[in-house]
């Protein structure tokens, strides 16, 4: 059994566990809250045995051999930082980290370590985006890459109501493009690559983040366009365009229907079955590289995760997106 403990008791902590609860030989033995109250209640609810409020004393726990880490991002470098420097395998939520400097110490201390370190990016370990990834040259030549997700946020209605919740605060490194971009930007990476160009433009709120924005990524022979906004809802499917025909992408962040359609006019229906909660195979994934003692996935590899995060960070800076974490 690999041996899990949490860091962060929010909503997709839940979902979380709802998925890994089906995978062979996972346990979850322990949980981390800021507040006693908190991690007894999520004890009880889960039937965790050890609950922790002193970070330090989590990541020395000899109860548990993994950590999946769900807390605000502005967080995760430091607390993945202490977890694999104490011997402890880390799935993280993504983003990763804040920026690039933290990502690169996080595989260093990884590696020095010995430990697993993963981002927990569901989208390109799902069948369905595993089977675009093989289907791609049935369309020929690739000229674009299209992935919009524009989702209308809840919490949008309380900012404008003059009441900031966390999703929108800059101090804990959110916004638009860390929440919902990367679910456009990391798939790229994954099929196609670093980009030799970055173009970017957002709308910014004024507590200091990005409600929508979109990017230009440039390569050799093809391009890719990328729309995101929580302030905003869309129902357009993703493309990616090749000489010979389209593969139409459902939703980019979680794929459940990918059609080509060839320039005949003619459609071939690729979608295969997955299981509804999509967290599932992030960690399968995940539970695989511990028990193989393999230290990074080959789909969310470090390189892919940075040079995602080296994507973010160019669009930042290019959009006057600034975190504390940053300076």
């Amino acid at each position: 059994m690999v041996r899990f403990g949490i860091i962060g008791t929010n909503w997709i902590t839940e979902r979380f566990l709802q998925a890994a609860s089906k995978v062979e030989d996972f346990s979850l033995t322990a949980v981390y809250s800021r507040t006693e109250e908190k991690a007894v209640e999520f004890a009880k609810k889960y039937e965790i045995q050890h609950t922790y409020t002193d970070l330090t004393e989590f990541a020395r726990s000899q109860e548990f051999d993994a950590v999946y880490i769900a807390s605000p991002n502005s967080l995760h470098a430091e607390q993945a930082i202490l977890c694999m420097t104490n011997g402890k395998h880390v799935l993280c939520e993504k983003p990763i980290a804040s920026n690039t400097k933290e990502i690169e110490e996080m595989i260093s201390v990884a590696k020095k370590h010995s430990v697993v370190l993963m981002e927990a990016m569901k989208t390109t370990l799902l069948p369905n985006f595993l089977q675009i990834k093989e289907s791609l040259h049935k369309i020929g030549k690739i000229r674009r890459y299209f992935a919009s997700y524009c989702q209308y946020s809840s919490r949008y209605d309380k900012y404008k109501e003059g009441i900031v919740l966390n999703a929108f605060k800059p101090e804990f490194s959110n916004g638009s493009l860390m929440d919902i971009g990367i679910y456009c930007v990391y798939p790229a990476v994954t099929l196609f690559g670093e980009p030799n160009k970055i173009q970017a433009s957002s709308y910014m709120l004024e507590s200091g983040v990005d409600g929508e924005g979109s990017m230009l990524l440039t390569y050799d022979e093809m391009d890719a366009v990328i729309m995101y906004s929580k302030i905003t809802d869309s129902h357009i499917p993703s493309e990616i365009q090749g000489e010979n025909g389209s593969i139409i992408i459902d939703k980019i962040h979680t794929p459940e229907k990918v059609t080509i359609r060839y320039k005949d006019g003619t459609e071939e229906d690729m979608t295969v079955a997955q299981d509804e909660n999509s967290m599932y195979y992030e960690a399968k994934e995940f539970v695989s590289l511990v028990k193989l003692n393999q230290f990074e996935s080959k789909i969310n590899s470090h390189e892919n995760t940075l040079i995602t995060g080296k994507i973010i960070e160019e669009t930042r800076r290019q959009i006057g997106l600034i975190f504390p974490a940053d300076k």
